[in-house]
């Protein structure tokens, strides 16, 4: 029986009692209406729906057990209550205009939220209808209440997925047996370009294309075994033609009785992770480089050093021997080889040391414009007569806190190197400019920090570079070239002066196109430094005392031997316990101490300093074969200090002494934070 019957039925069963009691000898009729009535009352008080009935005020006059129980309150007490104490504010307001439409005989649909007496609340759909006595008066209102709860909480959960889906940033697809497309979220218009109107009803691989039917082949074939494809990688079509790299899941799609009823895609743009992933492997990559280098430099370094040693010892005594051999002597041309041997070993050496950072730097503020400018005459006899060189200089300055021989030695090796690549001829352009490194530059190349630099690029139109050849180009003694006509230590020796000097060194190539590489110095705002005069050349003999100290004897007497045929009285100790002893013993003056930096258990630095404290008028040349940390920091040598790098040629030795031993005394530097 509808809802109508229903209602309908009550309204009648009430009016023919009405009926029946007001008649003569109506007993039989009113026992018939009310077995009628009884029946109905049944019906009423066992039907799924709550019936509730409540006066023109709003005050209940009956309630089924149904109703009872959707509102908690117990069927003995439903009676008199009022229908307002059912609702929430809210729910109030609503129900006494709905009230006031019954007045005026209006029956109605409406949804809202009923409080229980527990505090709990459930939804339910109420019709409600007026019932009017005979003088058509409201008597009344029979409402049949629905739970809904369930119902509304579908809804709720089916909004909530329907605006997850329509706010995803993934695309999220269906499409039928037939393998139309039904349903396309925002996230699939983002990422094909593709609205909504334009792709529903049309085939799944216009997501795809063509190329992309070994996937979608694989895929069917795996919704048929599995019923669903786990994260699989594909290139997606976009409406403009590109492709944009996808990672999308699948799965069969079902209704109640298990049936398929199609398929749903979820794809996820994945070319933002592949540039993230690409990124990463190149900075690590950088690193790893970076790291090799290092390790690489630091051996490097150290074979410098032991070599140093020897060579100051070879060409010492190879000098001395010839100034004792006569031109004609025969034996004079075999010492010259040896002493050009032992030069090309020292040059060899020096640039270990600079690929290995472990150089003295005698920084200034020199603007790069003109320091590329004042090296274009050496250049161009570098160059082939079919290498065309262009500068390509700023119009702004270029100033830089760096040693001017360094970068000019970087250049030359640069274009040197530029020009090996250019066997039949080419172009080779130099060019300099101000830049300002962001942060995406600075993330992409490891070491370097946002900021402004100097750039210096040097661009050949040569042979270029494959990737194996990049990886490897600055490492000491790997060469593309004949062994014959090159040590594979040019590249290097930029690297490691690059490196010192604060900047930073990439190489941009590729077989057959070329190559470029950039070197990023960071820009000062310093004033350009004033040109150092050249000291006069001093006399190389003197009858001074001077106090050596060496660790390697080898080195220490040959030292001996050159100081103490020029006039010197030399004091010699191996160590800086010894040389404590020495001044101790010898009461008078001691001009000069000529010391090795880096020795066992005290270095030169520590002997100068305590030293100083007994002698302190007595002058410091300091002397090693690699920098560390004690006279120099990051490569440049302390002001006020003197220093000579080994091997040391004696007449080098020499000059360098007489120009500190006739320098005026100066005052003494502060020692540096320990």
């Amino acid at each position: 029986m509808s809802e109508f019957e229903l209602r309908h039925r009550i309204e009648q069963l009430e009016r023919e009692l009405r009926d029946a009691r007001r008649r003569p000898g109506g007993d039989h009729l009113l026992e018939q209406l009310e077995a009628g009535e009884l029946r109905y009352r049944r019906i009423v008080e066992n039907t799924a729906d709550g019936v509730w009935m409540y006066d023109a005020a709003g005050i209940t006059t009956y309630m089924n057990p149904r109703m009872a129980e959707l509102v908690g309150c117990p069927l003995d007490q439903a009676v008199g209550q009022r229908v307002l104490d059912y609702m929430d504010e809210a729910a109030r307001h609503g129900a006494e205009e709905r009230l006031a439409r019954r007045r005026q005989g209006l029956a109605e649909r409406a949804e809202f939220r009923l409080l229980r007496r527990d505090g709990t609340d459930v939804w339910v759909s109420v019709h409600a209808n007026p019932l009017f006595d005979a003088s058509g008066h409201l008597d009344g209102v029979l409402a049949l209440v629905t739970d809904i709860t369930d119902r509304r909480k579908a809804d709720a959960l089916r909004n909530q997925l329907a605006a997850i889906v329509s706010s995803s940033d993934d695309a999220i697809i269906s499409r039928g047996t037939d393998g139309l497309i039904r349903t396309w979220n925002r996230g699939a218009e983002r990422l094909t370009g593709y609205s909504a109107e334009g792709a529903i009803g049309q085939p799944t691989l216009m997501l795809f294309g063509d190329d992309q039917r070994p996937v979608l082949e694989r895929m069917r074939e795996q919704l048929d075994r599995d019923g669903v494809v786990p994260a699989t990688e594909a290139f997606a079509r976009r409406k403009d033609g590109s492709r944009v790299e996808v990672s999308f899941t699948a799965a069969v799609l079902t209704d109640d009785a298990g049936q398929p009823t199609g398929v749903s895609i979820i794809a996820r743009d994945i070319s933002a992770r592949r540039r993230t992933e690409a990124a990463l492997k190149k900075s690590q990559d950088q690193l790893r480089q970076a790291q090799k280098l290092e390790a690489i430099g630091g051996l490097a370094g150290g074979v410098a050093h032991d070599f140093n040693n020897l060579l100051t010892v070879i060409l010492s005594y190879s000098s001395m021997a010839m100034g004792r051999v006569q031109t004609a002597d025969p034996l004079r041309n075999e010492l010259t080889e040896v002493q050009k041997a032992a030069e090309r070993a020292a040059e060899l050496t020096h640039q270990l040391l600079a690929f290995s950072r472990q150089q003295v730097l005698q920084p200034e503020v020199v603007d790069l414009n003109q320091v590329v400018l004042g090296v274009e005459r050496m250049l161009s006899r570098l160059l082939h007569e079919d290498v065309q060189l262009s500068l390509l200089t700023s119009a702004k300055e270029c100033r830089v806190h760096a040693d001017r021989g360094q970068l000019e030695q970087v250049i030359m090796n640069l274009v040197v190197n530029a020009c090996d690549a250019m066997p039949t001829g080419g172009n080779l352009s130099i060019e300099t400019s101000t830049i300002d490194i962001d942060e995406g530059y600075a993330a992409e190349h490891h070491g370097i920090a946002p900021g402004a630099y100097v750039m210096l690029a040097v661009t050949d139109t040569g042979t270029g570079m494959d990737a194996a050849t990049r990886e490897r180009i600055f490492e000491p003694f790997f060469t593309t070239k004949d062994k014959s006509k090159g040590t594979g230590l040019g590249l290097a020796t930029v690297y490691g002066i690059v490196q010192q000097s604060g900047g930073h060194i990439w190489v941009y190539s590729e077989p057959g196109k070329g190559s470029t590489f950039k070197v990023y110095l960071p820009l000062t705002d310093r004033t350009l430094s004033a040109p150092t005069p050249t000291p006069p050349t001093a006399a190389v003999g003197g009858s001074e005392t001077i106090l050596l100290v060496e660790d390697e004897e080898q080195v220490r007497v040959v030292m001996r031997s050159v100081l103490r045929a020029n006039g010197y009285n030399v004091l010699e100790a191996q160590n800086g316990g010894e040389a404590f002893l020495v001044c101790e013993q010898f009461t008078a003056t001691i001009h000069l101490l000529l010391t090795d930096v880096v020795m066992p258990r005290m270095s030169g630095r520590q002997l100068a300093e305590r030293l100083s404290k007994l002698r302190p008028d007595m002058k410091v040349l300091f002397v090693s074969g690699y920098t560390d940390d004690t006279i120099v920091h990051h490569g440049v040598l302390e002001a006020g200090i003197e220093f000579l790098q080994k091997p040391v040629m004696p007449g080098a030795l020499l000059r360098k002494l007489r120009q500190v031993l006739d320098a005026p005394p100066r005052a003494r530097p502060a020692a540096p934070p320990r």
